[in-house]
């Protein structure tokens, strides 16, 4: 049974480097062993990088391990090699269809051990023996087991092939030299081997840092993966919740409504009964009166007539209007007419908002965003109109071109009172939120202006720093002199080299978090990059320094 044991832990005790039976064995701090002079050889190629490694595992070791001889690993190779290739053979050591067999041996052959590149021949663990005892036949090279050493040998001559001609990039034999391959350059196969070994290992470090660098951008496109899938959930669960509370909103509208309508009807419909009532108490009283008249009219006696005539109560006075005028049958048309123009407005709003959901949803980049464009035309591709909102227009600001176009007046506008509007400042935003690439141009007259993006929530009433474009973490703006630039952000200025023109031009990576500037004329030319992470969905914005007459506008790109 020991010796079985033995036998079966043989390529537990073999060297993964030379794999052959462990000679003079150490074992690493990780657990694997190796031949003292192999991982001496392995670790010595590894010096010029300072770091140490496992062949098996990779674990790595600073500084180099000191290692030192196993002993209990040596007894147990002696062993193996004295005792374990007497043991008889059980049935797995025969060879089969897909198992090299050993050369020597004659009958039902064994499964190969290893086989020596110098015989060239491949042996069992008994006919391996002489290779461990006899002196010449342990300077063999003994390799796994192998069905192509034949490949060794030269076709021409039959012998080993430990020649390799760099001419021809082929292997040859001694013999070969004097045939052939006389004259051309060539090193023992050994020699070429370990130039290309070391060839190999450069191009293997390439691979493996390219393996790693791959690996990153897995890692990276899954994490991308994983947020887009978070940020999508988030989206439709915030999205559902939203649109839940405007239905709920309208929905309690639509009661309210009908509530307000049906008490009022109430009370209209009980004024109406109580006023038919009184009339039609006063037309019983009329009908009495006159059948009394009449009556009295029909007596004969003139004498009874005239006594009695007096006695005949007087007609009392109405209490209401000879006539009742009923005005045309509309009542509560009224109501209808005002729904029917919020349903409108809604459907308006919802139109809109509806384009900029969509293009926030299909802007969406599942991989990283590409490189901002060189010219002109490739800004295009990205062109976004971009109209002004009222709401927010400083009450000195005209808007006009379909909102486009922006003045400063002497007169205040009649605009009515709204919580967006800029109360001090004479800045306006524009109607449409950017998300996504965008790029717009402004072209302006005048002193100068300011060209912005703000997020929605900058503050809009009073004139502290927190309202101006560029004086807060809210709004990144670029002031445009005639002579000179300047960009802003959170009150830092930084002044701008740059050619003037009068048509600047604005592209907006949102989710890569690029703000580019740019002054526009025969060429583009680059003032000003911001590279950060916007957090909420962008504005464009204007500032027109306040003088009469300075005016600038969204320019129509086509």
């Amino acid at each position: 049974m020991a010796e079985k044991g033995v036998q079966l832990d043989q390529k537990a005790i073999s060297c993964s480097i030379c794999l052959d039976l462990l000679k003079d064995p150490v074992t690493t701090t990780c657990g694997h062993s190796y031949c003292m002079n192999c991982i001496k050889g392995f670790w010595d190629k590894e010096d010029r990088k300072r770091i140490w490694s496992c062949p098996q595992c990779r674990k790595t070791f600073t500084p180099r391990p000191v290692l030192e001889k196993s002993t209990m690993l040596a007894e147990l190779v002696e062993q193996l090699k004295k005792t374990g290739l007497q043991a008889a053979p059980a049935d797995h050591c025969y060879a089969g269809p897909e198992d090299v067999a050993c050369d020597v041996c004659t009958g039902r052959k064994l499964k190969v051990t290893r086989s020596c590149l110098f015989c060239p021949a491949s042996y069992c663990e008994k006919h391996l023996q002489p290779h461990y005892d006899a002196a010449p036949l342990k300077k063999h090279k003994l390799v796994a087991p192998s069905k192509k050493l034949q490949e060794n040998i030269c076709s021409h001559h039959d012998e080993v092939m430990k020649i390799f001609c760099r001419t021809d990039q082929q292997s040859i034999c001694y013999l070969c030299l004097m045939d052939e391959h006389q004259g051309h350059e060539t090193v023992p196969a050994a020699a070429e081997r370990t130039e290309k070994q070391k060839e190999l290992e450069v191009r293997r470090l390439n691979i493996q840092q390219r393996i790693q660098d791959r690996e990153k951008d897995v890692k990276l496109l899954q994490q991308e993966v994983e947020a887009i899938n978070g940020s999508a959930d988030k989206a439709v669960e915030d999205s559902e919740k939203m649109y839940t509370e405007l239905i709920r909103l309208i929905q309690k509208r639509s009661s309210d409504v009908k509530q307000q309508v049906r008490s009022q009807q109430e009370t209209e419909v009980s004024r109406v009964k109580e006023l038919q009532e009184k009339l039609e108490q006063e037309i019983a009283e009329l009908k009495r009166k006159d059948a009394e008249l009449e009556q009295l009219s029909h007596t004969e006696d003139h004498n009874q007539f005239l006594h009695n005539y007096p006695s005949l109560s007087a007609l009392s006075e109405s209490t209401h209007s000879s006539s009742i005028n009923i005005g045309p049958l509309r009542y509560f048309e009224d109501v209808t007419a005002a729904v029917s123009e919020t349903r409108d407005l809604l459907q308006d709003i919802l139109r809109e908002e509806w384009t900029n959901i969509s293009l926030t949803v299909t802007e969406e980049d599942v991989l990283l965003s590409p490189s901002e464009p060189k010219t002109r035309a490739g800004f295009l591709k990205y062109s976004r109109e971009i109209t002004l909102d009222p709401n927010t227009a400083h009450r000195k600001l005209l808007l006009s071109e379909g909102n486009r176009k922006v003045k400063v007046m002497e007169q205040q506008q009649s605009y009515s009172d709204h919580p967006d509007r800029f109360t001090v400042i004479c800045q306006v935003l524009s109607r449409e939120s950017l998300t996504g690439r965008c790029y717009w141009e402004v072209e302006w007259r005048g002193g100068g202006v300011e060209i912005a993006v703000a997020y929605k929530n900058i503050r809009r009433a009073g004139s502290s720093d927190a309202c101006f474009f560029g004086l807060s973490d809210k709004s990144w703006s670029l002031k445009c002199y005639t002579d000179k630039y300047e960009f802003w952000h959170n009150r830092v200025p930084t002044p701008l080299p740059g050619p003037r023109s009068s048509r600047v031009g604005v592209y907006l990576d949102h989710r890569a978090g690029i703000l580019s500037f740019y002054s526009v004329s025969e060429t583009m030319t680059l003032l000003h990059r911001v590279q950060t992470t916007f957090t909420q969905s962008l504005y464009a914005g204007l500032w027109l320094f306040d003088s009469n007459g300075i005016s600038a506008e969204f320019i129509k790109l086509k």
